[in-house]
C-alpha cells in the first residue's frame, strides 16, 4: 500500500473512488472489504484535509486583496 502521505489530492481521490467502486460491486472478500473500507475511510481524512488546506489558502489570498470579494457560490447554478 502506498504510503499516502506522499499522494496528491487527485491520486487520493482516485483511489478512493476505484476502494468504493470495488465496495460497491460487493465482491470483496471480507478481510479486503474491511482493508477497502479502513483504507478509503483514511483517504477521505486525507482528502478533506487537502481541500481544507486548499480553502484556507484561498480565503488568506482574498482576505489580502482589496479588489477581490468572496461569494459564495450556490449549487443549483450548476447544469447537469
Amino acid at each position: 500500500m502506498e504510503n499516502s502521505l506522499s499522494l496528491s489530492f487527485e491520486e487520493a481521490l482516485t483511489e478512493l473512488e476505484s476502494l468504493v467502486r470495488k465496495l460497491e460491486d460487493g465482491k470483496l472478500p471480507l478481510e479486503e472489504a474491511v482493508s477497502a473500507y479502513e483504507r478509503g475511510t483514511f483517504l477521505k481524512s486525507y482528502c478533506e484535509e487537502k481541500l481544507s488546506t486548499a480553502k484556507t489558502k484561498i480565503d488568506q489570498i482574498n482576505a489580502n486583496s482589496s479588489e477581490i470579494t468572496l461569494k459564495p457560490y450556490a449549487i443549483s447554478n450548476m447544469s447537469a
